[in-house]
């Protein structure tokens, strides 16, 4: 259901959901002084509790309950399957677009035909800038920052991934958008297939930036449009899971990227190097529960 009457729908927001709790007014609050032109759609990953259904009756926008979790990028693809707006906004339910910040998006996208997807400055609740445009993890860079970004965050693995973002030096090109908030051209979507449903959560936004980059698109980081992320909800309480699933997605990410019987060895290697990492991330979040 369109947010407003008037001018041609330019966008087609989709939110996606997993027991949102009180995010998702908060996030419809903040669409609705975003841009001209929207649509709103919000998908459901089968949470346990009504409240998004509930929250988009009351709001009067797009409602889709997914019949079971099969992850973000599946439920992305099915709420933009939903629409046909030149633009597909993906968002997660925990951030919060500043005025007018989808609408600078859209004029940076239609600046250029090569430009596929474009990312806001991302600002995380106390104010510091979150790395949400990355190159494209290469095999040393990787590993480095697999290994060394916990116990020496300053390693200069760690610091070439994340790659320096300041919002004077203005607009630039990047190898991957963050997926919490990523305005994707709908034939650029369409053309690669949207997300690959094979990754459930994590590295979903990273493949998809690697795919329009390979089939000649743009992925541009446009500082000017600023969203804040409000934070995780749904899986503080026990992040075990999500770091298997990251674990998980990141295993599959360099199977596709590094294919090939004859890499099968290097493939191995890095699939027990992530598995060690797992255990010790489980282990510290378990400690800090408990603590």
């Amino acid at each position: 259901m369109a947010m407003s009457s008037g001018p041609p729908t330019a966008v087609d927001v989709v939110v996606v959901t997993y027991n949102p709790g009180g995010t998702l007014d908060r996030f419809l609050d903040s669409v609705a002084t975003a841009g001209e032109g929207m649509s709103v759609t919000v998908v459901d990953s089968a949470s346990a509790e009504k409240t998004a259904e509930e929250t988009a009756s009351r709001r009067k926008v797009g409602f889709l309950a997914m019949p079971s979790n099969r992850g973000y990028g599946a439920a992305a693809n099915a709420g933009a399957a939903l629409g046909s707006a030149p633009w597909i906004a993906v968002c997660n339910a925990d951030i919060e677009f500043s005025p007018g910040a989808l609408s600078v998006l859209v004029e940076a996208g239609e600046g250029s035909g090569d430009i596929g997807a474009v990312g806001p400055l991302i600002r995380n609740l106390d104010g510091t800038l979150y790395p949400s445009a990355r190159p494209l993890p290469s095999l040393g860079t990787g590993m480095g920052h697999a290994v060394f970004g916990r116990v020496w965050p300053r390693n200069p693995w760690t610091r070439k991934y994340r790659a320096g973002l300041d919002p004077e030096d203005g607009r630039m090109d990047a190898g991957w958008l963050s997926g919490s908030c990523l305005l994707v051209r709908r034939e650029a979507f369409e053309k690669v297939g949207g997300f690959d449903e094979g990754f459930f959560m994590f590295m979903e936004d990273v493949d998809l930036g690697r795919r329009l980059g390979i089939t000649g698109y743009r992925n541009r980081w446009v500082p000017e449009s600023v969203i804040t992320h409000i934070g995780g909800h749904t899986w503080k309480s026990d992040p075990a899971p999500m770091i298997r699933a990251h674990h998980a997605s990141v295993r599959r990410y360099l199977s596709i990227v590094y294919p090939g019987a004859w890499r099968a060895p290097l493939r191995g290697l890095l699939k027990l190097g992530l598995g060690v990492r797992q255990r010790i991330e489980v282990a510290a979040a378990r400690r800090a529960r408990a603590d």
